[in-house]
């Protein structure tokens, strides 16, 4: 009795190991996991660094200017995020000749600053 028990046991785990080697297999496919959530878009581009050319606070613009693009306008929103030495700060903050880096989103087309940091990036820490 106890070996036919054990040979049952065995017989079912044999049975059984296909379908556990296609579970494992299946979870290494090589097509994307669509339950995933998606990667959140930070913004449209590369971050955008540059001097400030123009503000105009009333219109709630920014133009800045970079060696490689020339001139860009940008809009600034009540969503825009803008830092000054690690502190909050605000469009009427910014002045020209100021060194900026800006992140921001495409608006049909306009370009919507998201982040606006005034002044050089800090060095990384090695």
């Amino acid at each position: 009795m106890k070996r036919n028990i054990a040979l049952f046991t065995v017989a079912a785990a044999l049975m059984a190991m296909p379908a556990f080697t296609h579970a494992q297999d299946a979870n290494t496919s090589t097509t994307p996991d669509t339950t995933a959530p998606a990667a959140k878009k930070k913004h449209g581009g590369a971050a955008i660094h540059g001097k400030v050319s123009a503000v105009d606070a009333t219109a709630m613009t920014l133009t800045v200017s970079t060696k490689k693009n020339g001139d860009q306008t940008f809009t600034v929103t009540t969503d825009t995020k803008i830092m000054k030495n690690d502190a909050s700060a605000t469009i009427a903050d910014i002045t020209v000749g100021e060194v900026v880096s800006i992140d921001s989103k495409k608006d049909g087309d306009k370009m919507t600053a998201t982040k606006i940091t005034i002044g050089k990036p800090k060095k990384k820490a090695e």
